[in-house]
């Protein structure tokens, strides 16, 4: 297996207890893990220069500064009203993780269900909101889009695995929330770090420690390569202090998530409902590339990755929690809460 391993070297691999050259901790005292997270800012700001028409000049300096966007009244007012009424509307086969105190659902968008929703459809594949995910992801690629319902505190237990400061990646990479139900300060609201998508000098000696143990890591996300931080740890770094954001309907938050963030803790049981969007490119391609999909098949393989992940990592023997729910619409209560 050693040719393989080698080769995920060049890709967008990450996990260091799934390959024995990335996890080694020899190679990573020696910066391995550190070089291929230089190139892969390297060749990231490269890409986001190519794609600088796509975002205007005030919105790109604030992401450059803070690594995230908030853009509140996203959408004209009957344009997100016309969205809403579709989204809390369907009715369609989801998949739920049930993890700690936390039940996730998500209802994949792809170009079947696009069709039945013409609102929804054009606002996710308006040329401003693609844009906006382009440049902050640094590739010109369609995302993966789903609705997706976070309900907190449906059952006694601990945090869920997001609910820890971490990363998703060595890379950039991009997701958004457009926000369709309000997220109060006590609520689970996205929880930033700003400037932390840039690595300074703390960060990156951070990362060589991390590196050299994160194969043997007691934390299994560690070892996957989403690197879990404390607050105390963040603050070591010289960061400023997380960002909770607090946020009403219609309001669309972008961030790249290599940069630290988590989902705020809830004080009490809550519902947040968003159009939910992700894409991730390759690290170490020079140039931004294009969308190859064909039109009338675009996002066709949402529901497919879903399942596709599920299964992979339960192969493995890492089963995610996710499961198939059956038709779910995006407010319907799970049992947990209909239950009490």
């Amino acid at each position: 297996m050693l040719p393989w391993h080698l080769l995920a070297l060049v890709t967008s691999a990450k996990a260091f207890h799934d390959n024995p050259v990335l996890g080694s901790a020899k190679l990573n005292r020696k910066g391995l893990h550190l070089a291929r997270r230089r190139l892969a800012a390297a060749m990231g700001a490269r890409r986001r220069r190519q794609l600088e028409a796509v975002m205007s000049a005030e919105d790109r300096e604030a992401f450059l500064r803070d690594g995230f966007l908030v853009k509140p009244d996203y959408l004209p007012p009957r344009t997100f009203a016309a969205v809403q009424a579709e989204v809390m509307a369907r009715h369609a086969v989801a998949r739920e993780s049930l993890d700690g105190s936390t039940l996730t659902r998500l209802i994949p968008l792809d170009s079947v269900a696009l069709r039945e929703m013409p609102a929804t459809r054009a606002a996710l594949l308006a040329p401003g909101y693609l844009g906006l995910h382009h440049y902050v992801g640094s590739f010109r690629r369609l995302p993966w889009f789903f609705v997706q319902t976070l309900f907190s505190r449906v059952r006694p237990g601990p945090p869920d695995v997001q609910s820890y400061f971490h990363t998703d990646t060595f890379f950039p990479t991009v997701k958004s929330w457009l926000l369709l139900t309000p997220v109060a300060a006590d609520e689970a609201g996205f929880t930033y770090v700003p400037g932390s998508h840039l690595a300074n000098r703390r960060r990156l000696a951070w990362e060589r420690r991390v590196s050299i143990s994160a194969a043997q890591a007691n934390d299994r996300l560690t070892g996957e390569g989403s690197l879990r931080i404390t607050e105390a740890e963040i603050k070591r770094l010289g960061y400023p202090a997380p960002l909770k954001l607090v946020a009403t309907p219609n309001t669309l938050i972008i961030a790249d998530t290599s940069g630290f963030h988590r989902r705020g803790l809830a004080a009490d049981q809550s519902c947040r409902i968003s159009l939910w969007a992700q894409s991730r490119g390759s690290p170490f391609l020079p140039f931004a590339g294009g969308d190859l999909t064909i039109p009338a098949l675009r996002g066709l393989g949402t529901r497919a990755f879903g399942w596709a992940d599920a299964a992979i990592k339960q192969g493995r023997g890492r089963a995610n929690g996710w499961r198939k729910a059956g038709k779910r619409s995006p407010a319907e209560a799970p049992p947990a809460i209909s239950q009490g």
